[in-house]
């Protein structure tokens, strides 16, 4: 751990990156994808649709980001980049209310399987929430799927930014009444922490090395200088003393 932010600054909040870091978007998506095809002759492969439907997620925030366009919810993009890969991949038998469903399949992601408790331990000690890319009906909606017992959902619609935008971090700080040197960033990527530590955030890596199937090749291991580096949520609630 940081000495010097530690010894200043007590520990308020901990908040978490979402997608991959809390639930299994990949496994999740892909059950989706199939659930929505099954009534078609139709022959896909899920988990390449859901790495595609994936891929374009950066790209689509990278346009809001730049000013291209003005700040639309998550579930707009993902809904843009869903229109895509279906045509990708020669998929023209969904009926729009069919469309909007599999949209959904973002809500309705599982949690990894020591999430739950983890954040349990955690929330006992600090205030927990998500500080996501995630639109809040998104974000609120998994939760209730998953049981994800947040205090408070932050980010990107709350701050009007997306990670790893400073404000994104900063206005999600602002919005709890604390100093980012009372928050804590608990994300499995590497990019997000580093950007939540040059705004102030104390940092916790934690280990998902499958999040993008056996084959990742990215954010495997921990590759900063974090406060914390935890194998799961429960590991990291241990080094808090939840």
């Amino acid at each position: 751990m940081s000495e010097s932010i530690s010894a200043q600054v007590p520990l308020r909040a901990v908040l978490f990156d979402v997608f991959g870091t809390v639930v299994d978007w990949r496994s999740s998506v892909a059950r989706e994808v199939q659930a929505a095809l099954a009534s078609y002759s139709v022959s896909v492969d899920s988990e390449a649709f859901a790495d595609r439907w994936r891929a374009l997620y950066q790209p689509a925030m990278s346009r809001v980001r730049s000013g291209e366009i003005d700040f639309v919810p998550l579930d707009k993009l993902h809904r843009e980049n869903l229109d895509q890969v279906l045509a990708e991949f020669s998929i023209d038998h969904l009926s729009e209310s069919e469309k909007v469903q599999l949209n959904l399949a973002w809500h309705r992601l599982d949690a990894w399987p020591d999430a739950v408790a983890g954040l349990e331990r955690l929330k006992s000690r600090y205030i927990i929430g998500a500080l996501s890319n995630g639109n809040i009906a998104l974000i609120v909606n998994m939760a209730k799927q998953a049981r994800l017992p947040w205090d408070v959902v932050l980010g990107a619609e709350v701050a009007r930014a997306y990670k790893p935008q400073p404000q994104a971090y900063l206005g999600s700080a602002q919005a709890l009444g604390l100093t980012p040197g009372e928050c804590t960033l608990v994300a499995a990527h590497n990019d997000d922490l580093k950007a939540a530590a040059q705004c102030g955030f104390r940092t916790a890596f934690v280990e998902r090395p499958f999040e993008h199937g056996p084959d990742q090749k990215s954010d495997r291991t921990a590759d900063g200088d974090y406060d914390y580096v935890a194998l799961d949520f429960v590991d990291l609630a241990d080094q808090l003393r939840c």
